[in-house]
């Protein structure tokens, strides 16, 4: 597939396409919700208008089901050597209606949740609203990159945390961790006799020099702890089709599930079911272009960074299509994302929504074409010129 294509879709064909990335804001370049604007996937594509020309809009059936669960398992398996049953593979409509469910059937009421921050913006409002403390594990920026505080993690589980909410490859900050990472973190879980709800749903999206290790693979406690969830949303932009996958790797989990599961599972759609096979079983030609696009992009934004706005913090992401900024040397007398989408007309994503220690950052969603990420950066460093 070419991509040099996706240089040419202007700011207008995108807000003609009626989503929030581009019309929330519909003076600014869009930077803020994580998802691409490169179209579908023709296979999906194709799929899709299969499926509402045969009239399949109707409740879900148990084929539909099986297939996908069928094709998110040769999927695991021929990318992560992940060997899952496709009948422990069970759909949910999105990634935080899968956390919900843990909470909610796998977790003591009121249990404490750790998280690493900083986190996806939703987790933290989202385990408040469900009567879940969370203890906020920081990320430390290392020589090497981004680190987890593994001595904090310790001292939440010690101080009663139940949980770990672990997302790999990690929004906002792009780490997608090593195997020895999740190992040690296993470790520090078992010795508390802790769960971990594995957010998983950007795993498609890494980048060369890494590769994604699914954390239940990496242990048999690390299965016995783990509750993973992962989709094809991100990888090949179907969030607004309502559909994600929750893997399981503990038969009393899945009991547990066949117990709930009709409700747990009820609101997912059935078109999000039908594309989600055809990524699983016939995405990768088109994801793997797309993929060396994000990379000249991400390598692109950070050189931007280097020679228009220096100031600027940035850890280059080794997944995902999420930039982390770190705003806090610029003299500004208010929150980035506000000066930015104010002075820049750049919306970006705040950095104070993804918990302690993010003030003073944004998050920046470079799966754009390519023109439109360097006007952005453009605008963004002449606004700081002008201070």
């Amino acid at each position: 597939m070419d991509t040099s294509a996706f240089d040419a879709i202007t700011l207008e064909q995108l807000r003609a396409g009626g989503g929030l990335k581009w019309r929330a804001f519909p003076d600014c370049i869009g930077a803020f919700v994580a998802e691409m604007d490169f179209g579908l996937a023709p296979a999906i594509r194709q799929a899709l208008h299969e499926a509402v020309d045969r009239g399949q809009v109707g409740y879900l059936s148990a084929a539909p089901l099986r297939a996908m669960a069928e094709a998110c398992a040769q999927w695991l398996r021929r990318h992560h050597g992940w060997d899952v049953p496709a009948d422990a593979i069970r759909a949910v409509p999105d990634v935080l209606g899968a956390l919900e469910v843990v909470c909610r059937h796998y977790l003591p009421a009121g249990a404490t949740v750790a998280v690493p921050v900083p986190c996806y913006m939703p987790f933290l409002p989202l385990l408040a609203l469900l009567g879940h403390p969370v203890a906020q594990v920081p990320m430390r920026r290392g020589d090497g990159g981004w680190e987890l505080d593994e001595a904090a993690l310790e001292a939440a589980f010690a101080g009663g945390a139940r949980m770990l909410l672990l997302c790999n490859p990690h929004n906002p900050i792009g780490k997608v961790y090593a195997r020895a990472e999740l190992q040690r973190i296993a470790a520090i879980a078992a010795r508390h006799d802790a769960r971990v709800f594995a957010d998983e749903i950007h795993a498609p999206l890494v980048y060369d020099g890494r590769r994604h290790v699914p954390y239940a693979t990496v242990s048999d406690e690390a299965a016995r702890q783990a509750i993973t969830s992962v989709s094809a949303s991100k990888a090949w932009n179907l969030a607004g089709l309502k559909c994600a996958q929750l893997v399981f790797t503990r038969t009393d989990d899945l009991q547990r599930w066949r117990a709930i599961g009709h409700f747990a599972g009820n609101s997912t759609s059935t078109l999000g079911v039908v594309a989600h096979t055809a990524a699983w079983r016939d995405g990768d030609a088109w994801l793997q272009p797309v993929l060396g696009y994000l990379q000249g992009n991400r390598d692109l934004l950070g050189r931007l960074l280097r020679e228009r706005l220096p100031q600027v913090g940035y850890v280059e992401p080794q997944g995902t299509y999420l930039a982390w900024l770190d705003c806090r040397a610029l003299p500004l007398d208010t929150a980035p994302h506000l000066f930015f989408r104010r002075e820049a007309r750049v919306a970006l994503t705040d950095g104070g929504e993804c918990g302690q220690g993010g003030e003073g950052h944004v998050r920046l969603n470079f799966a754009m074409p390519r023109p439109l990420l360097v006007e952005a950066v453009e605008r963004m460093a002449d606004a700081v010129a002008s201070l």
